[in-house]
């Protein structure tokens, strides 16, 4: 489809995906992409991830008139600090992106062409929060992305957070490291049901979120972009016998069903962390639940047990055709921030 100058990329670079939107002046999406990008393995990976991006836009006769950039992959451990790794990961945008005009992401300034690290820093968040909090006065947003999970109050159309950043935040379960692919299984719990009785998990990354929810047939389509924990296929099989690892089972006929059942638990078990991070930062029930990232689904089902009225992100900005954005709502909001500067 062709695009003209009125559209905005934003592009929120983590540690292991890149993932851009276009969005034109009538609020349309008009394109969508999500990469994986293993960064903490090289910024060559990052490299190539742009360039896949940049010709698929070329491609599509996207012409637009600025980017917009926010970033997490800064904490990935390529870098010695965070800092390094704002300072690369501009760099390498900028030579990515050559003479298009480029904004970044402050939670402060908004929109800047510069700024010190510390203020560019993981702040994707709070660009989806302050995009929401231009068309909702009051709501709770929370993006279930693969890796981890934001909680965001937005109170009289402003971002109302106590943390400002990673640290803070994971102190206050404004941020929990949770997600519904990559987040190794042994993160959910120390002790499960198993066959009839409590044992304990092995510490090991034997398996991830992405295979609890592809045994229950949970798992979105493109969700989990990542290798397997052990290399092997992703199948409802090969997922089943990755979690039978973690209770030092081998999965055959005779376990299907109570492996199952171990699924199930561990589905709940994050379902029981996230609601309660929800409450925490909600300060009680809020009144309107907002969700975002690929594991939105988990956001829908914890709002429909608090009794709170649940809408996606995209719906709630009012974009056009915008459900396939939804898995990146940082993405998409700088998309929008960037039309309105």
């Amino acid at each position: 489809m062709s695009v003209g100058p009125d559209c905005v990329i934003g592009w929120d670079i983590g540690g292991a995906h890149l993932k851009a939107v276009a969005v034109d002046a009538t609020r349309h999406l008009r394109a969508v992409h999500i990469l994986p990008c293993p960064l903490w393995q090289g910024i060559a990976h990052l490299e190539r991830a742009f360039a896949a991006v940049l010709a698929a836009i070329a491609g599509a006769d996207l012409t637009p008139r600025a980017h917009v950039l926010t970033m997490t992959g800064e904490g990935c451990d390529l870098f010695s600090d965070r800092a390094e790794g704002v300072t690369s990961i501009l760099a390498c945008a900028r030579q990515a992106l050559g003479a298009q005009p480029v904004s970044i992401y402050t939670d402060d300034a908004g929109l800047v062409a510069d700024a010190a690290p510390a203020r560019i820093a993981s702040m994707n968040w709070h660009a989806a929060g302050r995009a929401l909090g231009r068309v909702l006065r009051d709501a709770l947003l929370v993006d279930v992305g693969s890796t981890t999970t934001d909680v965001i109050r937005v109170r009289d159309g402003a971002v109302c957070t106590v943390g400002r950043d990673d640290r803070e935040r994971l102190a206050r379960d404004e941020l929990v490291y949770q997600g519904i692919a990559r987040t190794p299984v042994m993160a959910l719990a120390q002790r499960v049901p198993y066959r009839g009785a409590w044992q304990g998990l092995a510490a090991e990354y034997f398996a991830t979120t992405a295979d609890v929810y592809r045994v229950l047939g949970m798992l979105p389509e493109d969700a989990d972009l990542m290798p397997s924990a052990d290399g092997r296929p992703k199948t409802a099989r090969d997922s089943a016998a990755r979690l039978a690892r973690m209770v030092g089972d081998d999965f055959d006929a005779t376990n299907e069903t109570a492996i199952a059942a171990l699924a199930r638990w561990l589905h709940e078990a994050q379902i029981a962390r996230l609601r309660d991070a929800l409450v925490r930062v909600g300060a009680g029930t809020p009144c309107l639940v907002v969700g975002a990232g690929v594991g939105r689904f988990l956001v829908r089902e914890i709002a429909r047990g608090l009794g709170c009225t649940y809408q996606d992100y995209a719906a709630a900005l009012g974009i056009a055709g915008g459900t396939a954005a939804d898995d990146c709502a940082p993405a998409l909001a700088l998309a929008c921030l960037g039309l309105a500067a």
